[in-house]
């Protein structure tokens, strides 16, 4: 095995990156998202809608919660509607709380990012635009439309033009539609790290960071199993910024699995990796992998407690809250769908 703990960037931490200092101008918004995170759901009641034997008696433990479902013959119908409305208060509350409405602004271009992916696939393969576009961007669903079907993207920001057109270029270059999450994925990353240090954010740039490595990591894993980085440009798969080297990511493609948590042993990540790697190779499944990268996520957010008050608990809430939400849609929806309680288990816990 090559020596790869000299190739990779240094880190100056064990488990998760600093998160800043105090900010006392948030003192008001912190304690108000404090309070709010006593009212989130707790483990034992994701639990217990996870052991539940039916759909109807799982969604029963959300009786007390922001989250439950109208009376109506089809329940599950409601649960789209409700989880909509959740997010939206949501945002809504996260906007107005941030003082500094940069930052709103940043989180609101994962929507654009998004929208735009769509939007590009749909004009490489001649379809038309459409409309079902997510409305919590930056950028209104008119307004990617009209600059699409008028082929006029100078209405669209300066960030989105760019991805754009990184995107079309890398298309044409092989005429692979994968090629167009790709490039939109690395121009997103880099700018999420480009505005974190605008903004001297410390806090915002390791949460990026952490993101960039655990999108690397699945991207590995995802390679490993269909063995198709043979015939891929690695320097392109993988983003760039985070804390791993890239080195040691394109070595683990070609070790065995039990050889992935020595090498990673010296890197934060060592049991995402390890814990996924061990249930991919024996269950064909990437849903330890999945759980083990929101867990860790989860954790640094979590580690932001040690802020008196400023922005750093504010996002960590929102974040927390918007993977609150996805987790009791998928609860709900595999236990509509009759799916193995342990393969839930596995995926939430």
């Amino acid at each position: 095995m090559p020596d790869t703990t000299t190739e990779q960037p240094i880190i100056d931490f064990y488990t998760y990156p600093p998160v800043g200092t105090d900010n006392w101008r948030y003192l008001s918004q912190t304690a108000q998202v404090r309070m709010l995170e006593l009212q989130m759901l707790n483990r034992a009641t994701l639990l217990d809608m996870t052991n539940a034997e039916t759909f109807e008696q799982a969604a029963d433990f959300l009786s007390a919660s922001e989250y439950v479902l109208p009376p109506s013959e089809d329940r599950f119908a409601e649960l789209e509607n409700t989880l909509r409305l959740r997010r939206e208060a949501l945002r809504a509350l996260f906007a107005e709380l941030m003082i500094s409405k940069a930052i709103v602004k940043l989180f609101g271009t994962r929507d654009d990012f998004a929208n735009l992916r769509l939007a590009i696939r749909r004009m490489l393969t001649k379809k038309p635009p459409g409309t079902d576009y997510s409305s919590d961007g930056n950028i209104s669903a008119e307004q990617l439309k009209e600059a699409f079907e008028q082929e006029n993207y100078s209405i669209l920001p300066d960030y989105m033009q760019q991805a754009a057109e990184q995107a079309v270029l890398a298309y044409y270059q092989t005429k692979d539609i994968r090629q167009i999450d790709s490039a939109i994925d690395s121009f997103q990353a880099e700018f999420n790290l480009r505005m974190a240090r605008k903004l001297k954010n410390i806090f915002l740039l390791g949460l990026f960071r952490i993101q960039v490595d655990l999108t690397n990591i699945r991207t590995m894993l995802r390679l490993k199993f269909t063995q198709a980085h043979s015939e891929m440009g690695l320097d392109k798969v993988f983003l760039k910024g985070g804390y791993l080297a890239l080195e040691r990511l394109k070595y683990g493609l070609d070790v065995g699995y039990e050889s992935l948590g020595p090498l990673f042993f010296v890197t934060p990540y060592c049991r995402v990796v390890e814990t996924g790697a061990n249930y991919l190779a024996s269950n064909k499944s990437f849903l330890k992998l999945e759980q083990q990268c929101d867990e860790h996520l989860t954790e640094f957010l979590k580690s932001t407690i040690q802020i008196v008050t400023g922005p750093q608990p504010i996002i960590a809430y929102f974040l927390m809250k918007e993977n609150e939400i996805r987790t009791v849609r998928l609860i709900l929806t595999a236990k509509k769908n009759h799916l193995d309680t342990k393969l839930i288990l596995d995926r939430i816990s």
